[in-house]
Parts: structure tokens; sequence; C-alpha cells
């Protein structure tokens, strides 16, 4: 049974074909054809943080392919210590086709990936975003062509997004700068861990991001404080304060260059709304490849194919 807690649950072909399907299916659902490929089918979507995206983009996707959805907080699944993690897993899996979690703890995801006798999908951790990757991957490649040699400029932290598309650019032959200040880097373990699995990686990290983006195809940025960052947020507002992505940031980089960000936006913090609503811009669209990128998810776990 297949799970996806990290990019690292995929080769770099199965990245591709979930790729592949999911720009499929968005080719037929802009056809107006919905395949039925999962009737009676049931995604349950376990989440500790709030969502916009992730869960109605996870929804929406299995509504369309003819299942539907069952949202519940960890707490009321009773993974807040109210029974055994063991015990929740194998039950709510049991009711279910498909499980996504939304957490602070990767460790949790992985926990229940080990007890679960259906697929269990990390819709987000503190440390690993894989959906959002592979989402990325989707938008840059239908916006830009090939992956293969582009490059990704990362303007911030080392944060669970950043390391996810890291691994993600290493699995496709794109090169990736993270650009962050001095103590938000990839801390050296997570370094150590894509050393060992790409050694052949074009991952760097540097200090400057007009530097950095000199010579980017895509300019990419997120909150400076996530989710259960909240305390630390004006100390990094003030170690980001010249790394947003601005007017002036985009243009050291080539006119060519598109701009994307995970969503939700600090408007006026990481980016400014001229670029952010620019038309380097492809955050929207980005967006709703969340949809289509969980169709593709969806298929390659439960391994279906599309009628033709």
């Amino acid at each position: 049974m297949k799970h996806l807690t990290s990019l690292l649950d995929l080769t770099p072909l199965d990245l591709l074909a979930v790729l592949d399907k999911a720009a499929e299916l968005k080719t037929l659902l802009k056809r107006g054809e919905r395949p039925q490929l999962f009737p009676g089918r049931v995604l349950v979507q376990l989440f500790e943080k709030p969502s916009l995206r992730t869960r109605n983009s996870f929804e929406a996707a299995m509504i369309h392919l003819g299942g539907s959805g069952i949202f519940l907080t960890t707490a009321e699944a009773g993974l807040n210590g109210r029974e055994s993690l063991a015990d929740v897993a194998r039950v709510v899996s049991s009711f279910s086709d498909l499980i996504t979690m939304r957490t602070f703890s990767q460790k949790l995801i992985e926990d229940v990936a080990k007890h679960a006798t259906c697929p269990v999908i990390n819709g987000l951790s503190d440390e690993r975003h894989p959906c959002q990757a592979m989402t990325d991957l989707l938008t840059i490649r239908e916006t830009l062509g090939d992956l293969q040699g582009r490059h990704l400029v990362f303007v911030g932290d080392g944060n669970n997004v950043s390391m996810s598309l890291a691994i993600a650019t290493a699995m496709t032959g794109m090169h990736m700068t993270l650009a962050a200040p001095q103590g938000f880097e990839f801390t050296p373990d997570f370094m150590a861990l894509l050393n060992s699995r790409y050694p052949n990686h074009n991952v760097t990290v540097c200090n400057n991001p007009f530097d950095a983006v000199r010579h980017a195809d895509i300019v990419y940025t997120d909150v400076w404080a996530s989710m259960g960052q909240e305390d630390d947020a004006e100390r990094r507002k003030a170690a980001f304060a010249a790394f947003q992505v601005n007017s002036d940031l985009m243009t050291a980089a080539p006119r060519s260059a598109i701009f994307m960000h995970d969503l939700p936006a600090k408007r006026g913090l990481e980016v400014t709304d001229d670029v952010m609503d620019g038309p380097q811009s492809v955050v929207f669209a980005q967006a709703e490849n969340r949809m289509h990128l969980a169709k593709g998810l969806f298929v390659w776990l439960l391994n279906q194919s599309t009628p033709r």
C-alpha cells in the first residue's frame, strides 16, 4: 500500500506520473468532463490546522471524481490522546479509502500511516508540504514547459514549503536557490538527508536575494512566520525585512520570470500587492492546481486509470 507522507515516498517516475495524470484530468475538466473514477469512495480529512486550499481542493477533487468527503479535527478523531493512535488509525481507515492529514507534527502523520489500512496523504506538517510542491511543479510545467534545468529561487525561510521544493527540484533536474537571512537557511540535518537521497542535486543557499534572482525562472516566497510561530513574528519580520518580494526584486530577475506563493499571503510583508497581482504572478492558477494535483494523486494512490 502506498502513502504520501513526504516526497521521499515517491520515485522521480512516480512524481512525473502524478503530474501527468493531474494535467490529463485538468484538461478533461476544462472540456466539461469529470470521469467518475471513484463512485462511493470516501476521503476522510483529519486536520489540526485551519485550511482554505487544502481542505477544499481535496474534497472538491474527490467529489469531481465521484466520491465524497468527511472532515474531522484531529481532536474529534481522538488523536488528542482520548484513545491510542493505533486504534484511531485502524478505525478511521476502516471507514475510508483515503486519509488526508494537516498537522503540526510530521511524526503524527507517519505514525498514522504505519497503522492505517488505506493510503495516508500529508496535506501539510511543520516539516513537509509535499502536495504543495507537486502542485508547484504542475504549475511551472504548464506555464514554462519542461522542468529540467529551470531555476527556482525561494526567497524566505528554510521551512516546510522550501524543504519540499528542494526535494522536488532535486527529483526533476531543476536548480533551486534558497535566499534566506543568516540563521534561517536549511538545517544541516535536512541537507544531509537531501545529499543522501539525491547526491547530484542542484540546491544552493545564499543570503542575498538580489544575487539569487538574477537568473531565476521562478521567484517564490512564503509567509515569514508560519502557524505556530506567531510568538516569533516580530523577530522574523525584522530578520526578513530585506527579503520582501517587491517590484525592485522582480526587476532584478529576468522579465520572463514568474512569481509564485503557496498562500495565504501576508500582503505588504513578504510580498507587495503589485507583485501578487502583477502580470508575472501565477499564484491563483497555482492555488487552483491544488485540486487538479489532488486528483492525480488519488489516481496514483488508488491505482486507477482514466477512461478514454
